[in-house]
This record gives structure tokens, sequence and C-alpha cells, in this order.
């Protein structure tokens, strides 16, 4: 008799954990499928190495390459600085491959160097004479990265609110996204991560924006809503396990960097410090122009776009002055 209401019990909780994960693949399929109707595809498409990278581009002169941070996507540059720096330029966003709408290849790590040598094959194939790099975040790591290993390959970096240097710390803030089982991973992103991320959507922004608003239009607009969908998620967690691999061996090279290099930072970013990610690097890069902007968040091209433009231009022109 005990036996048979335990296996009863038994059978019970597993009817209801599949139907709970039932109703959570269910839940990711629709929540992904709204974020993918609000924010499209808007760009073309470019197969690199098996990585098929979504990519927009505006105006025609000196190529400037635009790099996004993690659980980002081209829209954090595309809606902020595109339609902001005049003629003379021709600006690129990509989304980096499993960000937004660039599928990353089967068997890829994510790891810097990867990324980096990407965002290289992604310039020879568009046939960009040694553009600029703008990297905001992990975009600025990867940018870096590209600096140490293919110098050839650009004029020279503009970073935003760049990660530098390997730090426990940062990885602690991104905890629930540091899971280096590929497998869990997978099994996170079609199951629980998607439903739990949109709970979670609102403190996360304040938390990344602080101590400025998020803008109102920013879920579409900045296209927030992508990072709600399953690829994305997956993307973004194997870039968070992937950066502990390389960044401390790359942070050992920065003073091969030659070429014309700048740094802007908030002195108020709550995600990626100044004090260890910004004012550090002064004495890596020779030459660095760091600006450094009192109040200012981890996003600030969000927040002051034209100051942002005039710190790209600024290091644009020494670089393609360098070209010529």
């Amino acid at each position: 008799m005990l036996l048979s209401i335990v296996s009863w019990l038994l059978g019970g909780l597993l009817v209801v954990a599949a139907l709970v994960l039932l109703g959570l693949v269910v839940a990711t399929r629709l929540i992904a499928a709204k974020a993918e109707r609000l924010v499209p595809a808007c760009g073309k498409f470019v197969e690199i190495d098996g990585n098929r990278i979504h990519y927009v581009e505006e105006g025609e002169g000196r190529p400037i390459v635009f790099v996004h941070g993690l659980g980002a996507q081209l829209h954090h540059f595309r809606r902020t600085l595109f339609g902001r720096f005049g003629s003379g330029y021709r600006l690129i966003a990509l989304d980096r491959p499993g960000s937004g709408y660039s599928v990353r290849a089967s068997g890829a790590t994510g790891r810097l160097p990867e990324q980096a040598d990407v965002i290289r094959r992604f310039i020879e194939k568009l046939g960009l004479e040694r553009p600029l790099v703008v990297g905001h975040s992990l975009g600025g790591a990867i940018a870096l990265t590209l600096a140490v290993e293919h110098p050839q390959t650009v004029s020279g970096i503009a970073l935003l609110s760049p990660l530098t240097h390997l730090e426990s710390r940062i990885r602690q803030r991104f905890d629930l996204l540091y899971v280096p089982s590929r497998l869990l991973r997978r099994i996170l992103a079609y199951t629980v991560a998607i439903p739990a991320s949109l709970r979670y959507a609102e403190p996360t922004m304040r938390f990344i924006f602080a101590p400025q608003a998020v803008p109102a239009d920013y879920m579409i607009g900045g296209g927030g809503w992508l990072g709600l969908r399953p690829a994305h998620y997956f993307a973004t967690s194997s870039d968070v396990v992937a950066v502990d691999e390389d960044l401390g061996r790359i942070e050992q090279r920065y003073g091969e960097i030659e070429m014309p290099a700048g740094i802007l930072f908030g002195s108020a970013d709550r995600v990626i410090g100044e004090a260890v990610h910004g004012e550090p690097m002064l004495d890596r890069i020779q030459g660095l122009d760091f600006e450094r902007i009192e109040g200012l968040g981890h996003m600030p091209q969000f927040v002051d776009a034209e100051r942002v433009v005039a710190f790209i231009r600024r290091i644009a022109a020494r670089a393609f002055a360098v070209v010529n």
C-alpha cells in the first residue's frame, strides 16, 4: 500500500515537472516570437567562416566599424550614433556572432581571439581599408584583441566603457550567466532563462544604465527585446565564460599597441569600474587619448551621443591621418 502511494506521488511529481518544463518551453517561444516581431532584422547578411553576420551601414568615406558589448546588438549604435557623424564616413555596425540576428558557427567558443578574427574576416569581406574600430564594454576587449593580434587590419581603436582587465568582481555581477557546461547552457536557454530574463528585465536595465535613466524606447529602438531569445542568451553566457580564457593574456600585450587609441569612460560606471578598466590604461598604451566624464554611467552612447561622436571623430582624425 505504502509503495503504491509513493509511486503515485512520484508519478504525479514527474507529470507536474513535465508540465512546468513544457510551459517554460512554450513561454520561451512566445517571448522570442514577440521579440522578433517588435525588432525585426534590418540589415544585410554575410557569411564568415560558418558565422552568418547581420550588419547595417550608412554613409560613404572612411570606414568605422562598431562592435557592441555583452548581451547587446547593433542597435546600441544604430539608434544612438548613426546620423550624427555628417559626411565623410562609412559607418558599419554588426551583431557579434550569436547576438542579435547573427548566427554563431557550430562549435564556436566565443573566445576573444576567435571573435577578433571574425571581425578581421568581416573587414576583409566588406573590403574595408583599415577601419577605425569602436568597441563598447566587452566589444572594447574584442577591439583590443584585434589591435594586439591583427594590428595591420585596423587604423585605430576608440573604446567606450571598455572591459580591459580580468577581474573576478565583474564575473560575480554576471553569475547567472556564468554557465560553463554547454549542455546546461542550452537547456537553460530554451526553458527558464528567457522567462526569468523578462521578469527581471527592468531592474537589470536600471543597473546597466545607472545612474542615468533607461531610455523610454530602449526595448524597441535600442533593440532590448532581442536579448530575450534563446540563441542570444546562449551566446551571451558563452561570452561570459570565454572571457576568463584569454583576457588575462591579452592584457599583458597592451604595450604592443602603437596605433592611435582612445578610451571614453564614465566616472559613475557601476558595471565596469573606471578605476580598474580605464585610468590604468594610460600606463599601458603610449599616447592614449583618455576622456573621463564625471557622473556618467556605462552607456555613454545613449546618454551623451554628441560627446561620444566628438570623441570618435577625434580618434578617427588621428587614425586616418596615419593611414594617409
